[in-house]
């Protein structure tokens, strides 16, 4: 088997539907910065990428995506619904699975999130892996998860049943 080393996760991917509002969301409810934002002007010289480089003559200042930082070098990347080629079958869909948070006071964060009136799925509880964790939603109804570590998080010690 090979092994690979991978330092973090990146990205996760949104499609969003109404981008103003998961924009919104994004940056003044979770308070996350838009670190990169690309417009399709940035393909106006790129005749490698027809179908952008057409958008970017038409309409050059319309966003082709963003990233949104959560820490240094790990963000969530958004694209806006209008602009995906549907035929392509992973465009179809809006949306992703879902996404985990790491904080260090899960239950501070909880209350922080009922106040600014994000929509929580789950009370916090423990999950089976002895991490603390509760579900809350964005805009578009995407889920992720909020958790905090604890000294006998699997994540932390590992666990494979064999």
């Amino acid at each position: 088997m090979i092994k690979m080393k991978f330092n973090s996760l990146m990205h996760v991917n949104i499609v969003a539907d109404d981008w103003d509002a998961m924009v919104d969301f994004y940056e003044n409810k979770l308070g996350l910065k838009k670190k990169v934002e690309v417009k399709y002007k940035e393909y106006l010289n790129r005749p490698d990428r027809p179908e952008q480089q057409k958008i970017a003559q038409t309409d050059p200042e319309r966003i082709m995506y963003a990233y949104f930082e959560i820490v240094p070098g790990q963000f969530i990347e958004m694209f806006p619904n209008t602009d995906l080629p549907h035929d392509v079958e992973w465009y179809k869909r809006t949306g992703l699975n879902h996404f985990s948070l790491t904080v260090d006071d899960l239950h501070k964060t909880f209350d922080e999130f009922k106040k600014t009136g994000i929509k929580i799925i789950s009370e916090p509880s423990k999950g089976p892996s002895e991490t603390w964790q509760f579900w809350a939603a964005d805009p578009d109804g995407n889920r992720f998860e909020v958790q905090q570590f604890t000294e006998k998080s699997y994540q932390k010690i590992g666990h494979i049943d064999e």
